[in-house]
């Protein structure tokens, strides 16, 4: 399955915006966005394996993941979700998490999810970034993992 990809330069260069379209249905996508079986296939840039996730999907609700590099370092992240309009807006804040558990600094996402026909168009939005190599840093990681997810949304209709 090929997935169309952009990501492009807000007018904030401490903004990331990646647009996606998937050639999966918005239920489905929607779902790997939101489950946890589904998140531990491709939430993580290639080469890293999401070693743990959970969250309480719900305004308010905290989650957490933690993520393992081809070298065997850990890379934990976590947030607090915002606002969930099934299937259509996922909006939730998000922090790298130090080796003393601490958090950097917060980022706010914001996931749109559209129908095209049997397609889906995403719309990913990072915004507080800390600078330019920040957002350019997250764009790398954050396609890789679109990427990966485009390959499990295909296993998942095939």
């Amino acid at each position: 399955m090929e997935a169309s990809a952009e990501a492009r330069t807000a007018r904030d260069a401490r903004e990331l915006v990646i647009e996606r379209v998937f050639e999966a249905p918005r239920a489905l996508v929607w779902s790997a966005w939101t489950e946890r079986e589904h998140q531990m296939q491709w939430g993580a840039p290639i080469g890293f394996t999401v070693i743990e996730c959970d969250g309480d999907l719900r305004p308010g609700g905290t989650w957490h993941s933690v993520m393992r590099s081809p070298a065997g370092e850990d890379h934990r992240n976590r947030g607090v979700y915002r606002e969930i309009v099934e299937p259509e807006r996922l909006v939730y804040t998000f922090a790298w998490i130090d080796e003393h558990g601490q958090p950097g600094t917060e980022t706010l996402v914001t996931v749109t999810f559209a129908e095209e026909g049997d397609k889906t168009r995403m719309v990913f939005r990072q915004s507080g970034l800390e600078s330019e190599s920040s957002r350019d840093g997250h764009a790398a990681g954050w396609s890789e993992a679109f990427d990966k997810l485009a390959t499990h949304l295909a296993a998942a209709t095939a």
